[in-house]
């Protein structure tokens, strides 16, 4: 248990690192999108797409188990390691893929969230500013109108409520309007 802990934690950070490298650059998504597709199909130089950057799911799952599928049949015919020869083996392979791939939606997330935050600091800072100043001039005027409260004196202060005009009901109304 304790190895395959540590093997899903290397996982998740090999699949930052893949994700981070994507975001960076596609070449080697551009140099395979070159040779597999005709002129009109090809990608556009504007878009960003890779492997797995900016892909759904199930691409992203694809290429994560086919290059952890190649890297396992490299060391088992390599090395005297078997991968495939035992539970432990494809217990190790089953976590470093979905480790990669955790780690890939990990990545996204940190740098989506990065990039609203930056857009976002300055206008919050500015919100920050107004704030403050609305809670200065609150409170300006919140002693202003205490200060003048104080002044009046009591006896001058009606307690009786003003009548309101009399107001013609919902049906007078629309009865002007011609609607009845």
């Amino acid at each position: 248990m304790g190895l395959d802990l540590i093997i899903l934690i290397i996982a998740v950070l090999f699949g930052i690192f893949l994700y981070w490298r994507e975001s960076n650059g596609n070449g080697a998504y551009r140099l395979v999108n070159k040779i597999v597709n005709s002129k009109k199909l090809q990608m556009k130089p504007s878009n960003k797409k890779g492997f797995i950057y900016q892909q759904a799911f199930l691409p992203r799952l694809i290429f994560i188990v086919t290059l952890v599928l190649i890297a396992a049949l490299i060391v088992e015919f390599l090395t005297p390691i078997s991968v495939f020869g035992s539970y432990l083996g494809i217990s190790a392979f089953a976590s470093f893929a979905a480790g990669s791939l955790l780690g890939t939606y990990l990545a996204n997330f940190v740098l989506k969230s990065s990039k609203i935050i930056e857009e976002q600091s300055e206008s919050l800072e500015d919100k920050f500013e107004n704030v403050v100043e609305k809670g200065k001039d609150f409170i300006e005027d919140l002693k202003t109108k205490d200060a003048k409260v104080d002044k009046v004196p009591k006896e001058e202060i009606e307690t009786e409520p003003i009548p309101k005009a009399q107001e013609k009901s919902a049906r007078d109304r629309l009865k002007d309007k011609g609607l009845m």
